[in-house]
């Protein structure tokens, strides 16, 4: 085979040392996009109070606001990733987002937050597409799972820096009242708070720039990646449809219980167990950093051992078992008698939730050719998000809302959504395994 058309094996696979630095800039790049998207949850209190919103429109902000135009992007975003470099589109995403969560602070009304939460989308859909296919470019299959991890960490270290330190800095600003900024005019802390969350997206703007782009792995060398067609692409998942199925429906179940805990535990804490605003973003933040990660962790490890016993299916075995064990978490949530009950029902769920993440991040690698990458992983950033982030809040706020008409029932709603959600997911994904471990035996564990 002459060097011209040989096919790009993956033997020239960049150093470890390269891959995992790169690894852990988009890490941190994942990091502080989930502050950016979070850090509202936390100011849910004084937003309301200030703009005059119940549960529901909230609920839209957390969800539907954002997840529209996040969604809406990412297939085409995808098609951009197969063909085009990779780190200049998550530069650019870096750089948007942030201004757009600048913007989210000198929003005076509901309309304004919208748009300005619906930009927040446009920069983030950009995000998860093109690292995934950029690690799979870095790490070769057998050693993919544990990056993938690291990289998956970045919601949960989100989550916990927005609930930690955006409780402190709304608790420093608080005390001092409305902030006046030349040119803006006065800002409430609340609205402070979102500038002081859009900074870091500068510098790490900066550093993507600094990256090299890998060699496409899967390609003929020499050649220039084209964009496999829809129609190929719809014809491959309607050949495997059960495994996408599971993948892009059943697995995000597990998102919504996520967007579900995120958006209404901070608020769980204040309205049933009495939590003032610092001591509820600074108690679930580290639950979340610290229980979060662990699952993200763990994923591999749990996958490892069930792979050793035979289980070539384990990405998915691993989602039917966290599944399982979330639905009695969130009831026994639903329940506590106390806010320290409440707090370890919330540490189990918030390692459960993640625990599967990673291993789904290397499965859909796996069930899925080099070049039609972008397109699905897309597909399964805008079901993720469509089911997990546009439904998770707004459903605990519908029940809490309209089911039982009660505030302080939503320690309620979280349950009875979650375990409804987790015995979909668990049908979807359940039914998946067979067909998962024929897709892998005929087409190997890499494309």
């Amino acid at each position: 085979m002459s060097p011209d058309t040989a096919v790009n094996t993956g033997a020239d696979y960049p150093s470890p040392r390269r891959a995992w630095g790169v690894t852990f800039l988009l890490t941190v790049v994942f990091v502080f996009s989930f502050v950016d998207r979070q850090i509202l949850n936390l100011l849910v209190g004084p937003i309301q109070q200030d703009l005059d919103l119940n549960d529901t429109q909230v609920s839209l902000l957390q969800g539907f606001g954002f997840v529209a135009t996040y969604v809406l992007l990412s297939i085409p975003i995808g098609r951009l990733v197969d063909t085009r470099r990779r780190i200049s589109i998550i530069a650019f995403g870096v750089a948007f987002w942030s201004l757009a969560t600048a913007a989210c602070g000198l929003a005076r009304s509901f309309t304004g937050l919208f748009v300005a939460r619906a930009g927040v989308g446009v920069g983030e859909a950009t995000l998860t597409p093109a690292a995934w296919s950029l690690l799979a470019d870095y790490f070769p299959p057998h050693r993919r799972s544990l990056p993938f991890s690291v990289f998956l960490m970045g919601p949960y270290l989100g989550v916990g820096i927005a609930m930690i330190a955006g409780g402190l800095v709304m608790e420093g600003l608080a005390g001092q009242g409305p902030l006046t900024v030349p040119g803006v005019g006065a800002l409430a802390p609340w609205q402070a708070t979102f500038f002081v969350v859009a900074a870091p997206g500068i510098v790490l703007t900066a550093m993507l720039l600094l990256i090299r782009e890998p060699a496409r792995k899967g390609l003929k060398t020499g050649t220039t990646p084209v964009a496999v067609g829809y129609g190929d692409i719809v014809a491959w998942v309607r050949a495997n449809h059960r495994v996408y199925v599971a993948l892009l429906i059943g697995v995000p179940c597990i998102a919504l219980v996520l967007y579900g805990l995120q958006a209404w535990i901070p608020t769980y804490l204040l309205r049933v167990h009495g939590m003032s605003l610092g001591e509820a973003g600074t108690q679930y933040g580290a639950i979340a950093l610290i229980a979060g990660s662990l699952g993200v962790l763990s994923g591999p490890f749990v996958g490892r051992y069930l792979e050793r016993r035979g289980h070539s299916d384990y990405q998915l075995r691993v989602c039917v078992m966290a599944l399982a064990l979330i639905g009695p978490g969130l009831a026994a949530l639903a329940v506590a008698p106390s806010a320290g009950t409440a707090l370890v029902c919330i540490a189990v769920v918030s390692y459960l939730v993640p625990l599967p993440l990673a291993l789904v991040a290397t499965a859909l690698q796996s069930a899925t050719p080099n070049q039609m990458r972008g397109v699905l992983v897309g597909a399964y950033v805008v079901t993720n998000n469509v089911i997990g982030l546009a439904f998770g809040p707004s459903m605990v706020a519908l029940a809490t809302d309209y089911l039982f008409r009660d505030p302080a029932a939503v320690g309620k709603s979280l349950a009875l959504v979650g375990v409804i959600v987790s015995l979909v997911g668990i049908f979807l994904i359940g039914r998946a395994l067979e067909p998962y471990r024929v897709l892998l035996e005929a087409h190997g564990v890499d494309h």
